[in-house]
């Protein structure tokens, strides 16, 4: 796992917003977040629309980042990965998984390892790509912050991940009520 990057899973649109607000609270920058969600229930636009199904794909990652934009530096990536099913991502995250989504294309049976090496060029490692992907899988909500980025020790902010219900291969589920 990069030193500078902080992960985790979360349970809830609800918890991942809170964790958001938190980091943001704390001066985490848009640039330095990384989003990804399940976009299972979302409405497809027309056949062969691609702005539409990128305006439901970002109105998800609105009501989990809030606000009524999105923010510099997040693009969105929407992502169709078997076995996994229909991905939203969002940040540094989204632009790296764009080749690996195409590469899914041409070698579907490889799809669970190519969402494994998103995350892991990302900066999340084996383990951790692998619990998070299960998780994503099941509606899972993957947020990540580059420390560096965000000019925030990676400790402060893997503490407001987990203080706000975020878990890891590694680290529980803390209750948050």
């Amino acid at each position: 796992m990069s030193k500078h990057l902080a992960s985790a899973i979360f349970d809830s649109h609800a918890e991942a917003e809170r964790a958001i607000a938190e980091l943001r609270s704390a001066g985490v920058p848009d640039r330095a977040l990384s989003v990804v969600t399940g976009a299972d229930g979302l409405p497809d636009g027309p056949e062969g629309s691609d702005d539409a199904s990128h305006a439901h794909h970002g109105n998800v990652l609105r009501g989990i980042l809030g606000g009524g934009a999105l923010g510099a530096g997040l693009g969105v990536a929407a992502l169709a990965i078997p076995g996994v099913g229909p991905l939203v991502a969002a940040g540094a995250i989204a632009a790296s998984a764009v080749p690996g989504a195409m590469a899914i294309g041409a070698a579907a049976g490889a799809a669970a390892g190519t969402l494994n090496e998103t995350l892991m060029k990302h900066g999340i490692d084996q383990e951790d790509a692998d619990y998070y992907g299960e998780r994503l899988g099941r509606g899972g909500i993957l947020v990540s912050v580059d420390s560096a980025a965000a000019d925030l020790a990676p400790e402060t902010a893997s503490d407001i991940l987990y203080r706000n219900g975020g878990h890891s291969s590694r680290r529980s589920r803390v209750s948050t009520l």
